[in-house]
């Protein structure tokens, strides 16, 4: 299992997206409430890997614009750093897997688990990009 394991946090992390593995790496991205921060709640499931993890590595290869932050953790794996995330999302149910983007700490665009089954990792992509260009304004990958 710690080999599947690797290789769906690799999917990401390969990427550039910053993995947090405990409740003080959280804390001192999300914690600091200023710019974006993009939060990828990974799983094992199915829709995370057929669609979410996909979905987030198109958006970031695409998108003109990025996130201040970009960052996973990984829900049934490291427990204590997906339950101090989920702290930053206030008000909603948790959800796994799901993409948040915060704004100077408020969640301002969310994907959660209802909203990426049955769904293609391009649409996923776009509705992320979309986010992407209304929220951030760091120079991602230009778009040919």
């Amino acid at each position: 299992m710690e080999r599947a394991l690797r290789a769906m946090r690799a999917e990401l992390t390969n990427h550039g997206v910053q993995e947090l593995r405990t409740p003080e790496e959280v804390d001192a991205v999300l914690g600091k409430k200023e710019g974006t921060a993009l939060v990828v709640v990974n799983s094992v499931c199915g829709c995370a890997a057929g669609a979410a993890r996909p979905g987030v590595v198109e958006a970031l290869k695409t998108s003109p614009v990025l996130p201040d932050h970009i960052t996973t953790v990984f829900a049934g794996q490291d427990k204590e750093a997906t339950a101090r995330a989920r702290e930053y999302f206030k008000g909603f149910a948790p959800s796994s897997p799901s993409v948040w983007l915060l704004k100077d700490g408020e969640v301002v665009f969310k994907l959660e688990r209802h909203q990426i089954e049955h769904r293609s990792a391009s649409d996923i992509a776009a509705d992320i990009r979309t986010a992407f260009q209304k929220h951030c304004n760091r120079a991602g990958v230009a778009t040919a």
